[in-house]
Parts: structure tokens; C-alpha cells; sequence
């Protein structure tokens, strides 16, 4: 049983996606992106540097693209469509913005639809992240209550609570200086290359401005359930889909709990797509025993494939369906 996970801010890199934009009909797809988002993912991707795409207005719809953009190439490999294929998974989820790139991968809103909403989202919390210097940081050992203890001592938010002993802290930073001055017993506190205290009271303002863009976004229910990283629920409507990704842009990310789900449901094999590492890194802490693939790039293709046949069992065929998945409403 497969499932596949979309990683979150914080997984970018500088030229994330140049080789990526070898392959057939990506360079297309991406300018396509760029235009949806209102940022120039093709530079971004490829010439940009680490500052530059720091920039929460840059990193989130650049992280949404990779995903795709990696997607497509490991289920379409001629790029003969412009659509995405039904994901071959019993579910997929994402970490934090991660989740929208989930949700285009189930066909609950059409990639350009999630491109617009993406930018929307990046430019209205990167707003909200200027208002007061903030930042995150991710607590690594301890034990979990002593660590709980730490961080909402120091006024601070454990707003990305993702399990296999990493906690991420957010706030202030002042407060976070003062946490990795004096951490936890027996734990590490390392500052994240973010630009704001996301999932917090401090994104309050960009909640209302995601959600007059999610009011007039077009959604459909997805074709597989998506596991959301509120709480670890299977999903399967997509307004209510729509309503917790905007909900979440304060709220803490439960990536535990979407572990323990995965647990529940018996998966055998985790597959993280583009910008990979951080996910399946935490499922080979929380998942034992679970075969783990990170599509890092074009090289690691036929590896992912072999493992996506490996695992799918009883998964839906690949196959393309209509309304969202053509990229129109």
C-alpha cells in the first residue's frame, strides 16, 4: 500500500528545478506555473539564489511546482499531457504547503488553481512575516513533554509537531534565540531557513486574504482520500479540503499524527516527491519497517517507478480524470 507525501517550506534549494526542465515538455508546464502564481518559477528554479528563494512569496509556489512538475514526469514520462494522472496511492499527503500540492496531486484543484492559490498564500503570510520579526525553529531529542514544556515557556508556538522526536517551535525571535541558548535536556535546537512564524497567531493576517481567494476557487472532491496534516484525517471532500487549507496557515502542522494514520492504514511504502528528504527522513524514524523512496531528481526516476509498482497492490490504475485534472474549472 502506497502513499505519497508532499514536503513542506524549508525544502527548497537553489536550482531545484534546472534539471528537471531537461525533460519533455516541463519548461512549458513551468512557465505556465509562473503565469498562474504571479512569480518567475523558471528563474527562481534554476538561476536564483539561497535569500532569494527564502522569500516566502518565492518558496512556497516554487515547492508546489517541484512537486508537480516531478509528479507528472515520473507517471507521464513522454510529457505528452498537460493533465495530471490519478495518483497509483491509497492516499496522499502533504506537510504544510505541501498540502496543496496534495491536493492538486488528487485532482481537488486543477494545478493552475493551485498555483494561483499558492501564490496567494505566499504573498499574504510573506506580508504577515514582516509585520514582526519572527522566525522557526526545529527542537530535535528530548523528551516530548519536556520539549512542549520548553518551547510554550518561552512564549513560543510548537507549531510543527512531526514526530520521530522533532518538534518545530515558532515565534519570536528573541524567544527562539533564548531556546537555543538553554534547550531542552538532551535536545538540539536548530533555526529553520524560513522567513516568519507560519503556523501561528502571527499569520492571522493573511488567513483572510487566502480565504477570499479560496472562495472563488474552484474545488472538486479528490480521487483519493488526502491525509490532513491537522489532525491525521483522511479527507475525502474537497470543500472541506479547501477550508483546512486555510485554516492551517495558523494552526499547528500534525505531522505525527499523519504518520500514525499511515501506520493505521498499513502502508508499506512512503514516496516523497519533489523538493524530497525531510519526510521520508521522518518516516524512517516514525514508519519502521516501511520501504521509503525520495524522488530527488530525473536519475532517481526509474528507482520511484519501480517503486511505486512495487507498492501500489490495489491502488487505482493510473489514469487521467476529467474537470480538475485538466487544468480547467
Amino acid at each position: 500500500m502506497l502513499v505519497i507525501v508532499c514536503p513542506g517550506q524549508g525544502s527548497q534549494v537553489p536550482g531545484l528545478l534546472a534539471p528537471w526542465l531537461e525533460l519533455p515538455g516541463l519548461r512549458s508546464r513551468l512557465e505556465s506555473y509562473s503565469d498562474a502564481a504571479g512569480v518567475d518559477l523558471v528563474a527562481h528554479g534554476t538561476t536564483s539564489d539561497a535569500d532569494t528563494i527564502r522569500d516566502t512569496a518565492v518558496a512556497q509556489p516554487l515547492i508546489v511546482a517541484g512537486g508537480l512538475l516531478s509528479y507528472s514526469a515520473l507517471l507521464d514520462p513522454d510529457g505528452g499531457s498537460e493533465q495530471l494522472p490519478t495518483p497509483p496511492a491509497a492516499a496522499v499527503s502533504g506537510h504544510s504547503v505541501g498540502e496543496v500540492t496534495a491536493a492538486a496531486l488528487a485532482g481537488a484543484l486543477a494545478p493552475l488553481l493551485a498555483l494561483s492559490l499558492v501564490g496567494v498564500r505566499g504573498r499574504a503570510m510573506a506580508e504577515a512575516s514582516n509585520a514582526h520579526p519572527t522566525g522557526m525553529s526545529a527542537v530535535l531529542g528530548g523528551r516530548p513533554e519536556e520539549v512542549l514544556d520548553a518551547i510554550e515557556g518561552h512564549g513560543l508556538t510548537p507549531a510543527n509537531v512531526n514526530g520521530a522526536g522533532q518538534v518545530v517551535a515558532a515565534g519570536d525571535l528573541d524567544a527562539l534565540a533564548a531556546l537555543g541558548e538553554a534547550p531542552p535536556a538532551r535536545a538540539r535546537v536548530i533555526p529553520l531557513s524560513v522567513a516568519g512564524a507560519f503556523h501561528t497567531r502571527y499569520m492571522a493576517p493573511a488567513v483572510d486574504a487566502l480565504a477570499a481567494a479560496a472562495r472563488t476557487t474552484h474545488v472538486a472532491d479528490p480521487a483519493v482520500p488526502i491525509v490532513s496534516n491537522r489532525d491525521g484525517e483522511p479527507v475525502t471532500s474537497g470543500r472541506q479540503l479547501v477550508q483546512r487549507l486555510v485554516d492551517q496557515v495558523r494552526n499547528p502542522v500534525r505531522w505525527d499524527l499523519c504518520m500514525e494514520r499511515f501506520a493505521a492504514l498499513g502502508v508499506t511504502g512512503v514516496l516523497e516527491i519533489v523538493p524530497s528528504g525531510t519526510l521520508v527522513g521522518l518516516a524512517k524514524r516514525g514508519l519502521k519497517g516501511v520501504g521509503l523512496c525520495a524522488l530527488a531528481g530525473p536519475d532517481s526516476l526509474d528507482e520511484a517507478r519501480a517503486f511505486v509498482r512495487e507498492h501500489a497492490g490495489d491502488a487505482p490504475p493510473v489514469s487521467v480524470s476529467a474537470g480538475a485534472r485538466n487544468g480547467q474549472p
